[in-house]
């Protein structure tokens, strides 16, 4: 059987709120902390769809960084949370595309994010108001990060929908395969990544204004 597709899941980070620069920033004061130098092209792909200790765990053992994880993890998030509560902004073309869609699919957010900065976010940004109760982590969920695809396997259920039935909006490697082992479509977008690591997706655009819903089958 074919499905229509009538679920469109958002991956949070880098597709509806444009943190990845600020977590470029975290990053580097967190290692600078440690007289280390953030080699971005390195260790993104690397951490990015991990949850907090995870990015922790790859940190240490790619930076040669010792010390306690969850302390290390809590001293990480605090400086993300300080630097979310003043720059964290919506991606360019989000909103628009989300007028676009929302009276003809069903949506949520599902995240690898931890919850306490989505939070954060949410006070910021009111995802809330968009998303109402439809905003799911890995946390929330107990799930496993990314590229597990725990995380949409349990959005799609909540909303009703068959993998099948789901396409994934997406930004990063692990989170298109997450996307493929859960058995639905994926649209990456090139706004943390080059386009020669999102070739695993179904289409790849550099912007929202590039996604016709039309298209969806």
């Amino acid at each position: 059987m074919v499905y229509l597709i009538t679920t469109i899941i958002f991956d949070a980070e880098g597709i509806i709120v444009d943190t990845e620069v600020v977590w470029d920033k975290a990053q580097e004061e967190f290692l600078r902390r440690r007289g280390l130098v953030y080699q971005r092209e390195k260790l993104k792909p690397l951490i990015t769809g991990k949850s907090q200790l995870e990015g922790i765990k790859v940190m240490m053992d790619e930076c040669g960084i010792s010390g306690d994880l969850r302390t290390l993890s809590i001293e990480r998030s605090n400086i993300m949370r300080t630097l979310l509560e003043s720059e964290v902004n919506y991606i360019r073309g989000f909103q628009e595309f989300f007028d676009q869609i929302e009276k003809d699919y069903k949506t949520c957010i599902a995240s690898s994010m931890d919850p306490s900065l989505l939070m954060i976010i949410d006070k910021r940004l009111d995802l809330t108001k968009l998303f109402e109760d439809r905003i799911y982590t890995i946390r929330d969920a107990n799930c496993a990060s990314k590229p597990d695809p725990c995380i949409f396997l349990y959005a799609a259920k909540k909303l009703n929908s068959f993998p099948d039935e789901c396409v994934v909006i997406e930004d990063s490697p692990y989170g298109i395969e997450a996307a493929r082992r859960a058995g639905m479509k994926c649209i990456a977008i090139t706004t943390t990544y080059n386009i020669e690591l999102l070739v695993g997706a179904d289409t790849i655009v550099n912007s929202f204004d590039e996604i016709d819903p039309g298209t969806f089958s």
